[in-house]
């Protein structure tokens, strides 16, 4: 179960616009009154948001979001897909990303979804002549925009 609420988490703080190292797992509603350790009530925390949590700074409901909209998001999107909203919710200013050309079905679920689009670009330096290398961009749609918003704010994304 440990294993799994860390591979949930990606090995990082929960918390989206945390997402620190090293991890701990924490219990959402506290094991004094559950009494269990159950994959629903189990989150992955750095030591100084689990602390903060653990004071009230954070309150339940937002940590229960995080853990609702982080189950959402591991279980729809792969790894690069992941690492790409978490560079747009870094620097929410960022409107698009290089990736290379080639490389859009690594994307799917998240423009498949609407929330990010891919754009073609003529061939740079670096690139061949019939466009079959050199980067294309993944750019975010306003219903990303939307979402990264919500997942900063602890907001259901559904």
């Amino acid at each position: 179960m440990q294993r799994d609420v860390l591979v949930e988490a990606g090995h990082r703080c929960a918390i989206p616009t945390c997402r620190s190292t090293p991890v701990e797992l924490a219990h959402i509603k506290p094991y004094v009154k559950v009494k269990e350790h159950r994959f629903e009530n189990l989150i992955a925390l750095c030591p100084t948001c689990h602390t903060r949590f653990d004071r009230g700074d954070i309150d339940l409901r937002s940590m229960q979001q995080y853990k609702t909209n982080l189950g959402l998001l591991s279980g729809r999107y792969g790894p690069l897909e992941l690492q790409a909203l978490q560079w747009f919710a870094d620097d929410t200013s960022r409107r698009e990303i290089d990736i290379p050309r080639g490389m859009d079905w690594a994307f799917g679920n998240l423009t498949r979804d609407g929330l990010a689009e891919v754009v073609d670009r003529p061939p740079t330096w670096g690139s061949v002549a019939d466009g079959s290398l050199g980067t294309i961009g993944l750019r975010l749609t306003d219903r990303g925009h939307e979402a990264i918003d919500k997942l900063l704010r602890a907001q259901p994304l559904r």
